[in-house]
């Protein structure tokens, strides 16, 4: 158990450091800016959206190890996917980092499961996805996690 711990912590350095999908999507049809005051993770979420999949997603920002990594993992995991996927596999993503529950449909994400036993951190994991929720809703209030 704790080589896969080991391995899980190795993946989200990994993509803490080294980013997939980094960088501004100049034909995006979703924009939306979040931020985690808590820790000072500022994220963009670009996406190009065409009828009702996700064609296209990345994101631009600085913070920390998990909020990077997580914003990494969710570009990759979404990308080809539904709009009905991405609700999905928000609330299976939500519960895996709140509760630590396990769900068949995240693959990868599960690297982030370890998040739950520090309450102070799931802000950090979840901001991207708040914030790529929120540019889907069209919400014009801005995206914070306080």
């Amino acid at each position: 158990m704790s080589e896969l711990r080991e391995l899980y912590q190795e993946m989200i350095i990994d993509h803490g450091r080294h980013p997939r999908n980094f960088g501004v999507l100049s034909d995006a049809n979703y924009k939306k800016e979040g931020f985690n005051p808590l820790c000072g993770d500022k994220i963009i979420v670009y996406m190009n959206e065409k009828n009702g999949i996700i064609q296209e997603l990345c994101f631009e920002g600085c913070g920390c190890a998990i909020s990077m990594a997580s914003a990494s993992l969710m570009t990759e995991v979404l990308k080809g996917k539904s709009l009905k996927d991405v609700e999905q596999l928000f609330s299976a993503f939500h519960q895996l980092v709140t509760e630590n529950k396990l769900s068949d449909i995240l693959g990868k994400l599960t690297v982030l499961g370890g998040v739950s036993e520090f309450p102070a951190r799931v802000k950090c994991a979840i901001l991207a996805w708040h914030t790529l929720k929120a540019a889907l809703a069209n919400d014009s209030n801005a995206v914070s996690t306080e």
